[in-house]
């Protein structure tokens, strides 16, 4: 007898949580990947939006407040969807699984970290096209260290992923200026 689909599906989950974790024995791998998610607590974006500002004045202030304001909202939908879905972290289900950093919050479901960087790197891109040599291998390597932390699953980290790129077109297409 098969194991329902949800079931198959978490267990494919954890499978890949699991095997992304275990990179992190390696002591370089594991700092490297927490630097990345420090940076993506918000220091990388603020310090972003405050060099934007500096370099291009008033047209910096206007990305640089789109993107604040775009982080609000995402901020405001992540904390609901949260306390919504309450999903445990890899972490707290699978004693296999090692969280390498102390997590933010209790819950897993979406990738915070990820659907801020999805939205940010969107939003920061349509201003300044030339941020993407810098911005799209950054916010990647947000949403992996999300996993191989053992801090979220696969799953959260892609649907974050389509929740901060629908975030970040709405907020486009409302019609915030982009150059």
């Amino acid at each position: 007898m098969h194991a329902p689909p949800r079931s198959r599906l978490l267990a494919h989950d954890t499978g890949w949580c699991l095997r992304a974790n275990r990179a992190c024995a390696h002591g370089w791998l594991r700092r490297g990947f927490a630097l990345v998610s420090r940076l993506g607590d918000g220091v990388f974006w603020y310090v972003l939006m405050g060099a934007l500002v500096v370099l291009d004045g008033l047209d910096g202030l206007s990305a640089a407040a789109h993107m604040a304001a775009t982080g609000g909202v995402a901020l405001l939908m992540y904390r609901r969807l949260k306390r919504w879905t309450r999903r445990p972290r890899p972490f707290a289900t699978d004693l296999r699984i090692r969280a390498w950093v102390a997590p933010l919050d209790e819950y897993s479901f979406p990738s915070g970290h990820t659907l801020h960087a999805v939205a940010f790197s969107i939003v920061a891109i349509a201003h300044y096209p030339v941020l993407a040599i810098v911005l799209v291998p950054f916010t990647l390597l947000v949403g992996a260290s999300r996993v191989v932390l053992g801090l979220h699953y696969p799953s959260d980290v892609l649907a974050a992923t389509a929740i901060g790129s629908a975030l970040a077109a709405a907020s486009l297409w409302l019609g915030l200026p982009a150059v």
